[in-house]
């Protein structure tokens, strides 16, 4: 790669100057093309600076045509000969008053427009891109990150939309994987978003982005997408996979019809995306931002392992989304989806307990589950706005799930296990929201979310029992917890439930003070019930059930606990722009109450709280921004925390809960610096973070054994957090370098054995990588992630380093077949202990007439060096882990894809 980049640099000249108006004011963000004359293809192109200079690299020896144009101005067409050396040349542009007919013979491939970046889909394409993420990876600023999500300038994108529609409420992991990029005519990315066309100059949007996809001509009115059928053998089955893609969109409505059957382990939408979908803009809580965080707790089941990396994948998925505007008042829009999963999955782990004195020993385990889950969930939208000063918005979101896993757990220490845990919950959310424009100068806004959701988690546990040995691991255990020891085996049940409703609302009045200021006034609520029941009982031999009395936290074994909690609170924030700065401070007065009654009693609390906020931005330049960020967060516990009867999280996790348990208080400070340079074309993106935690709650920890019994405390100790995040990415002609690296600490207080510790961590990651972006030739990437993690976990000290590389490769060969390979090597060491490594190679073969070709060709196959697992190793604050998760074996499938 050195090599290449030296041998194009000698066969080049710079072509370099300024680009003013006839005023010799300098024109920030023009655009300069230059066009090879002889095979009239576009050579390079480039933007000025906030100084109006521009740059240019051309091969020597050619006549270039030069098409220099700015929004407002005439374009300007000229013409260069790059001979030896390096040509200055600058270009003064006119108004267009005539608006006269100026042919533009090419279209850049990325445009600034105040807070929109417009870029040109077909400018970073090379023929081997089949979905909307193949073409998103090519984009200068933009990047997939390991979660799936796509991030502009380090922020993740919250919003997708196609043709200004909201495609999936939004969602752009869905959008990403399966829009085809043959339909991709434009992509903007809109910072500082609002969803709310009032609300855009009163409030704070500086992390809001969003995605409009623009489809190409000839796609609006017709339906396109394409259907992919496939099928292989392996050892154990039958391999298939049918995948629908079908989309329509006109001026007036929308359709999407996203579904998959597999059992390659391809999955569309995972249960963890399905779990956190519908979070788009308009479901985010009212109070937000007014410094009160409640936890409402979730108790769905923890399954074992994702479905990336499972033994068995069977997955079956329908969703379908809609959208309708009857007129220019009202828009309707809408999804379904329905996904069901079977899995088989198996974890080895070596685990290895906290603050070695205490006598916890290490122990080896061998799981392996049979998860299934079954999900559905549905959301209607509507929008009513019948002019500029009126809107009004109502999402109703419904969401039902029925999951179950069974699972069997050989512990060197406790011997076999069985579990089965299972769930159906329910929910329903709702949002209203309506802004009102009483003149110019005062906007009224009122926004309440309603949500009512229902929990019924059942938990079920086999260990064997000698009723004649008194050693048995489980057995102290089993004495506290009041089991009859005579039976054969301890056959433990729990059932719990857990009801939570809760209305978040506010009104804001905004008042515009001038051109430059305004001042925002807040009055909101946030009202909230939970009703939490739970009882363990042991199932006989006969049959029956038995009731124990344990023989500790007071004999406290079933809950009935109701936890009732009230904020009403006002704020006051004011925003300025003066020259370069925004300054934005705040302050909210919080009326607090908490209310929990169980067991006969009730504990109450009641007390005011003034939680502050300031946010300063400074614009450097039309894309280069530094914000300095402070606020303090009042955190509330759920009612699990607070119910006092003994709860089974698991056969070796066993917790009950403390009613008098007070809120946390955080201060947090953050740092954020953004740089979008399309002159020299380098993005740099940087954040700096601190939390500091007051009375946060904490865990009082005890192990009979490797079981741990814990119940919670408001610690007097103050836990921190701090972070250091930042990528750099520059182009270099058709050479794209990125560096991205963070820095994080944790510091937390623990008490085990009723001995206090610090548990520390240390991480830092480097992520250096380069990828190409030929239009002809192959393209390849390569990326080198280098980890270190460090964890002081009382008298125990770990290290874990983590080097892998990777590499990616895709050549469109003859203009008919597309070769896509990717490959990575992962190696994990600990202190101490021996290294372990994994490989992963996946590739594919495409063939298809031409670009426009109804039919392709595909032969696929993942793992192709047949590994049996993967490793990983992680902490916690009382446990350090060593995992090694089996996999899918190597699949190779052939597949058919029909395009619409």
């Amino acid at each position: 790669m050195l090599l290449l980049v030296t041998i194009i640099s000698y066969s080049q000249i710079t072509v370099s100057g300024v680009v003013k108006d006839s005023l010799d004011n300098p024109l920030e963000l023009a655009s300069v093309v230059a066009f090879n004359k002889a095979t009239n293809a576009l050579q390079t192109y480039g933007v000025t600076d906030a100084a109006g200079n521009y740059q240019l690299k051309l091969p020597k020896n050619n006549t270039y045509k030069m098409q220099v144009s700015y929004i407002g101005m005439k374009t300007l067409i000229d013409s260069i000969t790059a001979v030896e050396t390096n040509i200055k040349k600058d270009f003064v542009l006119a108004l267009d008053n005539a608006l006269d007919a100026v042919e533009i013979t090419y279209e850049m491939p990325v445009v600034i427009k105040g807070d929109t970046l417009i870029y040109n889909a077909d400018s970073f394409t090379d023929g081997s891109e089949r979905k909307l993420e193949d073409i998103l990876e090519n984009l200068p600023g933009v990047e997939i990150n390991e979660d799936g999500q796509i991030e502009v300038e380090g922020k993740v994108v919250n919003k997708l939309m196609v043709n200004g529609k909201d495609f999936f409420d939004g969602d752009t992991k869905l959008g990403a994987k399966n829009i085809p990029s043959n339909a991709v005519d434009k992509i903007q990315v809109l910072r500082n978003y609002a969803e709310v066309g009032q609300l855009r100059s009163v409030a704070n949007n500086q992390d809001n982005v969003a995605l409009n996809i623009k489809l190409k001509e000839g796609k609006e009115n017709f339906w396109f997408g394409n259907i992919t059928a496939g099928g292989g053998a392996s050892p154990d089955e039958t391999l298939y996979l049918f995948q629908p893609k079908l989309f329509y969109y006109s001026p007036k409505y929308s359709i999407n019809f996203i579904g998959d059957i597999n059992n390659i382990g391809e999955v569309a939408l995972s249960r963890r995306d399905i779990r956190g979908f519908g979070g788009g803009f308009g479901s985010r809580a009212p109070s937000r931002s007014s410094g009160t965080d409640i936890n409402l707790g979730d108790n769905s089941l923890n399954f074992l392992t994702g479905q990336n990396n499972a033994l068995e994948v069977d997955n079956r998925l329908a969703s379908a989304n809609f959208s309708y505007s009857p007129n220019k008042s009202l828009d309707l829009s809408g999804f379904v989806i329905l996904n069901s999963s079977q899995l088989l999955s198996r974890e080895t782990s070596l685990v290895q307990y906290t603050n070695v004195e205490l006598g916890v020993p290490d122990e080896r385990t061998d799981e392996t589950s049979d998860e299934r889950s079954n999900q559905a969930l549905a959301k209607l939208s509507l929008r009513y706005k019948p002019n500029f000063s009126n809107q009004l918005d109502y999402d109703i979101l419904g969401r039902i799930s029925d999951d179950s896993q069974r699972q069997r757990v050989v512990s060197s220490v406790l011997g076999e296990t069985s579990q089965l845990e299972e769930i159906t919950p329910f929910s329903i959310n709702q949002t209203l929201n309506y802004y009102y424009t009483l003149d110019e100068n005062n906007i009224f806004a009122f926004e309440a979310q309603h949500l009512i959701r229902d929990e019924d988690p059942f938990y079920n546990a086999i260990l064997a029992n000698n009723p004649n040995a008194t050693d048995d691991a489980f057995d102290n255990t089993a004495d506290g917890l009041g089991l009859d020891n005579s039976l054969n085996n301890y056959n433990l049940g729990q059932n719990r439930r857990i009801q939570s409703n809760q209305l978040d609302a506010k009104v804001d009045y905004f008042h515009i003070l001038n051109p430059v200021s305004n001042i925002n006034l807040t009055l909101g609520t946030i009202l909230s019930t939970q009703q939490f029941n739970s009882n363990i009982f042991q199932f006989l031999e006969d049959g029956n059930t038995f009731d124990p009395t344990p023989n500790f936290n007071d004999g406290l074994d079933t809950n009935d606990t109701r936890y009732n909690f009230s904020d009403v609170y006002l704020g006051l924030r004011y925003r300025l722009k003066t020259g370069k700065f925004t300054i934005s401070p705040g302050v909210s007065v919080h009326a607090y109450g908490n209310q929990n009654t169980q067991q006969g009693d009730t504990f109450e609390e009641n007390f005011f709280r003034i939680l502050p906020e300031f946010e300063t931005r400074i614009q450097f330049k039309k894309s280069e921004a530094l914000t300095l960020r402070y606020d303090m967060r009042n955190r509330f516990t759920d009612v699990t925390r607070l119910a006092q009867g003994i709860v089974l999280n698991s056969f070796n996790s066993i917790q009950f809960g403390e009613p008098e348990l007070q809120n946390a208080l955080s201060n947090n400070v953050s740092l954020i610096y953004t740089s979008f340079n399309l002159f020299n074309y380098t993005n740099v993106f940087a954040r700096a973070n601190y939390s500091n935690n007051i009375d946060q709650i904490r865990g009082l920890t005890d192990f009979e054994s490797v079981i741990r019994t814990s119940t919670f405390f408001n610690s007097g100790f103050a836990d921190e957090t701090a972070g250091l995040n930042g990528r750099v990415q520059r182009t270099f002609g058709k050479v794209q370098a990125s560096i991205r690296a963070g820095y994080n600490y944790s510091k937390i207080n623990q008490f085990i054995q009723g001995i206090q510790s610090v548990n520390e961590g240390f991480t830092q990651t480097y992520t250096p990588g380069i990828r190409t972006n030929f239009k002809e030739a192959p393209n390849v990437s390569l990326r080198y992630r280098y980890s270190v993690t460090q964890n002081n976990q009382g008298d125990r000290e770990t290290t874990f380093t983590t080097n892998a590389p990777s590499i990616n490769f895709d050549a469109y060969i003859w203009k008919k077949f597309t070769f896509r390979t990717n490959y990575s090597y992962t190696v994990q060491s600990q202190t101490g202990g021996d290294s372990q490594s994994f490989q992963t190679w996946d590739a594919s073969l495409n063939y298809r007439k031409d670009r426009d070709a109804k039919v392709e060709f595909e032969l696929n196959a993942t793992n192709i060096l047949n590994i049996d697992s993967q490793v990983r190793n992680n902490a916690n604050n009382i446990a350090v882990f060593s995992s090694e998760r089996f996999v899918l074996p190597r699949f190779i499938t052939a597949r058919v894809v029909y395009n619409l």
